[in-house]
């Protein structure tokens, strides 16, 4: 049975448990990491020749078409691991013959199948998407205006879990960061426990990736409700601030200027060589978290120039399977998380710029 959240008006106890956990004390261990067996990759490729066998589509695939006899197992404690343990994990070792853009792309939904359901990322309702830096399109010409290879702050994303497959690193940087929301969510008891009050009051957040923006549209919730003795954290500081002026402006200027500072103490926390834990993703890494209890970002990084060889990740998003998935929306909806919620209607622009194999534009983040 799914646990009830609790929401304290005032904090008085940090977390405890296996979701709290701090970036130095894991950098030196393996435990959070699963290497595919020759057997493993062997059952990856069985299992991708049964889908194309079939013609099983992205959007139609099921575990019968993906077969995993001898990983299933492993997704089964994966699952276990993202839910009651540090809500992480990554897996080493798909294999290269696997990394082409339509062979991941099966392989990425047909793993994470065993763990949810996919949620869409976009408004166009993609729920695969290529992480890369697209370049100028047709219908585009100018570059974007922010580059591609700036830093993503600390976040977390619409969705129970995240997915990231990497296909190719970029030339230097770009490393993944994660940080324990039990982590963040003590440091600002302990610092500041005038602050700490905040975390449990609803903020605005402002629209979800690929929405109109200035929809004047926003979703308020906490940054954090108790689920027995794990934290549900939602994050994002872009979100946030659109959101606080879609809200009214943000209520008063006190308020304004209290939630800033927590703000600020959430993104200084997080990113804190104490707390946050770094990841060099390479070629067949699949990073695996849940996005209520681990928070994440990406450094800056250089790429190559040849466009094949660009940094290149594939992004999955879930909503965890089962009664609990369903027991928490049906109890406390702002905690639940499926994503972006589509548009009645498909802009043809979304079409032409979509990548082949992906049915999803490119996206700069992560």
């Amino acid at each position: 049975m799914a646990k009830v959240p609790r929401t304290p008006t005032v904090p008085t106890e940090p977390f405890t448990g296996p979701a709290l956990w701090y970036g130095p004390d894991l950098a030196g261990r393996d435990d959070w990491v699963l290497s595919l067996s020759a057997e493993d990759r062997d059952e990856l490729r069985t299992a991708l020749h049964t889908a194309r066998a079939r013609a099983a589509t992205l959007l139609r695939m099921t575990i019968a078409d993906f077969p995993l006899p001898r990983l299933a197992a492993e997704l089964n404690r994966t699952a276990r691991t993202l839910s009651e343990g540090r809500g992480f994990l990554l897996i080493k070792g798909v294999p290269e013959d696997l990394l082409g853009e339509a062979e991941a792309s099966t392989v990425l939904r047909g793993i994470g199948q065993y763990l949810g359901r996919p949620v869409p990322q976009t408004a166009d309702g993609h729920t695969l998407c290529h992480i890369r830096d697209a370049g100028p399109t047709q219908d585009d010409p100018a570059p974007p205006a922010c580059p591609t290879s700036a830093a993503v702050p600390f976040h977390t994303s619409e969705s129970d879990l995240l997915g990231l497959l990497c296909l190719r690193p970029a030339r230097s940087g770009g490393r993944t960061l994660l940080a324990s929301a039990a982590a963040v969510h003590n440091a600002v008891l302990e610092t500041r426990p005038d602050l700490a009050a905040r975390l449990y009051r609803p903020h605005p957040f402002g629209r979800q990736d690929g929405q109109a923006p200035g929809d004047g549209s926003y979703l308020a919730s906490p940054l954090v409700t108790w689920h027995g003795d794990r934290p549900s954290m939602r994050y994002d500081r872009v979100r946030l601030d659109i959101g606080a002026r879609a809200a009214r402006g943000g209520g008063p200027d006190d308020a304004r200027a209290a939630d800033k500072e927590l703000y600020d103490l959430v993104d200084a926390t997080a990113a804190s060589p104490a707390v946050q834990l770094e990841l060099d993703l390479q070629p067949g890494d699949l990073l695996l978290l849940d996005n209520h209890v681990v928070l994440h970002a990406r450094s800056a990084y250089e790429d190559f120039d040849a466009l094949e060889r660009k940094r290149h990740l594939l992004r999955l998003w879930l909503a965890r399977h089962g009664e609990a998935d369903q027991a928490a929306r049906a109890h406390f909806p702002p905690t639940a998380r499926a994503g972006v919620i589509p548009r009645d209607v498909i802009h043809p622009r979304s079409l032409r710029t979509a990548r082949p194999g992906c049915g999803c534009p490119s996206l700069r983040a992560h």
